[in-house]
């Protein structure tokens, strides 16, 4: 006598409900049996229906082959590294002390300046702000994005690359501006920040079968951020998409180096150079152009 029910082998839970719900698409009613002893995981269906399941499930199999619904693309989990929280302080010190000294003329980002030899009005006006506001919008935004590169391709050269992907938007600032360019903040650096987190699959172009799409994918979502963030009315929209688009390329080379971005003494190295990049600049600026004392009220 025929047997009342046919069982379908599966490797794991996932497929046979996977299965099922194809199945159940097709108006064929199926039971998940769980493993009992040596038989592994299985579909229980009519007898009657066995055909067209494998059918159905034969045809589900050819259209999804090479195209799952996940991919993971990534190493899993996202890592944060709170360090960045010592770079929005530090963006409160600079605001403090130019409450109490004129640091914007020393340090300014001026497109003539910088034509003019004072190449470190690119890495000082990154740390200026005009008022509460903006610095508050800068430091909180960054804290997240910056904290999010940081903890991708390591403290010091996740931060380093943040930084010099800010100055490289005030280079394009300087170079594609028509006028007369005057800007100061560090969103510009922020969206390089966003450039780099966007950039993290690159590295798999090659290695995975659909690697492109998810490329694209994760460039074309940056781009949407960038234009919600970086290009609000009355901001500095060059100084945002060259930071944006130096993030990108930055992050196209650290990712084809992973293991020597995250290596201990890479991380020192780069945090010595962005320390660097903060004190020499600074020190031309006060050194070239001088240092005023702002008078307080009622001295």
């Amino acid at each position: 006598m025929e047997p009342a029910t046919a069982r379908i082998p599966v490797r794991s839970r996932r497929q046979a409900m996977d299965w099922s719900l194809v199945l159940i698409s097709q108006g064929i009613e199926a039971t998940i049996e769980r493993p009992d002893g040596e038989a592994g995981w299985g579909l229980l269906v009519a007898a009657q229906d066995y055909d067209s399941a494998v059918s159905a499930i034969r045809q589900y199999r050819l259209e999804n082959r090479g195209w799952p619904w996940q991919y993971q693309v990534l190493r899993p989990g996202v890592v944060f590294d709170w360090g960045s929280l010592a770079w929005a302080c530090l963006t409160g010190v600079f605001f403090w002390l130019n409450l109490h000294t004129d640091l914007h003329t020393q340090g300014l980002m001026d497109n003539a300046a910088v034509g003019r030899g004072q190449w470190w009005r690119l890495f000082t006006a990154i740390w200026l702000h005009a008022d509460v506001a903006h610095l508050a919008a800068n430091a909180t935004l960054g804290f997240v994005l910056i904290g999010l590169a940081m903890g991708r391709y390591g403290t010091g050269a996740g931060l380093l690359a943040a930084y010099l992907a800010g100055a490289g938007g005030n280079v394009a600032a300087w170079l594609l501006a028509a006028d007369r360019h005057r800007s100061l903040g560090a969103s510009g650096m922020v969206m390089g920040a966003l450039g780099l987190l966007a950039m993290p699959s690159v590295a798999f172009w090659r290695q995975k079968p659909h690697a492109p799409k998810y490329v694209l994918s994760a460039i074309g979502g940056g781009v949407l951020l960038f234009v919600l963030l970086g290009l609000a009315p009355d901001t500095d929209v060059l100084a945002h998409f060259g930071g944006f688009v130096s993030g990108l390329l930055l992050g196209a080379v650290l990712t084809r180096v992973p293991d020597l971005a995250q290596s201990l003494k890479i991380n020192l190295l780069s945090g010595l150079v962005f320390a660097l990049l903060v004190i020499v600049p600074w020190w031309l600026a006060l050194r070239r152009t001088g240092f005023t004392a702002v008078a307080q009220p009622g001295l």
